[in-house]
């Protein structure tokens, strides 16, 4: 077959009224299905996660970590 008749061809099949006509109700056939699919579906629930808090435990602080705690971390003292 030579391309010029090919293409003559693709033309009269493409340009049928048939394959027009089965083309646009396959179309329409999706978008309804597409349609009622939207109308019919759930709506998604957002479910927040719960944020679990630890508390710390204070432990117990001695009379000396507590004079510590008063200099300050560059390790100079007050006069």
């Amino acid at each position: 077959m030579e391309p010029i008749s090919l293409f003559s061809l693709i033309k009269q099949v493409i340009t049928s009224w048939q394959v027009i006509f089965i083309t646009i109700a396959v179309l329409l056939f999706i978008s309804a299905v597409q349609h009622v699919s939207r109308s019919y579906h759930r709506p998604k629930v957002v479910r927040e996660k719960k944020i679990k808090i630890k508390k710390v435990k204070e432990k117990k602080t001695s009379a000396k970590t507590e004079k510590e705690s008063d200099n300050d971390d560059l390790g100079l003292e007050e006069e």
